[in-house]
């Protein structure tokens, strides 16, 4: 006893169904990856250039002799260029980022002469992170500062206020143009100051580098990073063009976890001063 044989239109919007699926997967895809979400509400009106006009804060340095004092580095090429902050490493003689387990790898300096920048190189580094200075910023807009507040992984989210000059007195003395934010969250449990985030990438909700933490206001809850005009030059020519964003939105939901996930490809890095 035979199968019935199935009806002719049956057969052939089958075999059609087939040749469809077939061509469908041989189509090309060129399909556009999907828009960066909206800018948060509360961003406003772009970040003006520098004026002669923009507010002050004054900070003195004493003349004494160099204190070791620990902070944050990031990796900006994967050749082994590290961005940090100058006060974090200026006189110390053997300036080194720890890789863990103890471990630490030794560093040379070049400090930028007109700004809280020093560019730290080893042999070789992990993937950098990309940094942008050209990329207009908007007073409100968030920023993700992720590093070792007080020695330990940490990190601290903002909101951009404008651009105020930092007027340093005493040793290094100097004019230098920062932009300031207003802190509105941090890791949990962390008090007090944020001592040791200096040199901690700035980063935006599309995971670039747009500033470096240079310092910290605590009373009025404030954070100065570097500005444009002085980041952008100290890093020309040492992070390739085809350096990768880092793929990932940054948001108040998740920095916590992206901190930790530079902080452990040691993209973000602890900078510290060895004994002679």
């Amino acid at each position: 006893m035979g199968f019935p044989r199935p009806p002719d239109w049956l057969v052939y919007g089958g075999l059609l169904t087939v040749i469809l699926a077939v061509s469908l997967s041989r189509r090309e895809n060129a399909d556009a990856p999907p828009a960066p979400p909206p800018p948060d509400e509360v961003e406003g009106a772009l970040l003006g250039p520098i004026t002669p006009f923009d507010p002050s804060v004054t900070v003195t340095t004493p003349d004494v002799p160099f204190v070791p004092a620990a902070g944050t580095a990031f990796s900006i090429a994967g050749q082994g260029r590290w961005l940090t902050a100058r006060h974090v490493v200026e006189g110390c003689r053997r300036p080194a980022l720890v890789v863990g387990g103890g471990r630490a790898v030794s560093a040379d300096v070049r400090l930028s002469p007109r700004a809280d920048i020093a560019l730290l190189i080893t042999a070789g580094g992990p993937p950098a992170l990309a940094v942008t200075t050209a990329e207009p910023l908007r007073v409100g807009q968030r920023g993700f500062h992720p590093g070792y507040p007080q020695g330990k992984p940490g990190e601290v989210t903002s909101r951009l206020l404008g651009r105020e000059v930092l007027k340093v007195r005493g040793r290094g003395q100097r004019d230098e143009p920062v932009l300031a934010w207003a802190e509105v969250g941090r890791t949990e449990g962390l008090e007090g100051t944020l001592a040791g985030l200096s040199g901690a990438p700035t980063m935006d909700r599309r995971g670039r580098v747009v500033a470096m933490t240079i310092a910290e206001a605590p009373r009025r809850g404030r954070i100065y990073t570097t500005a444009p005009d002085t980041l952008g030059p100290a890093i020309r020519g040492e992070q390739p063009a085809d350096e990768p964003l880092l793929g990932e939105v940054v948001t108040v939901e998740n920095y916590g976890r992206v901190a930790d996930d530079l902080r452990r490809d040691l993209r973000v890095a602890q900078v510290v001063c060895l004994s002679a």
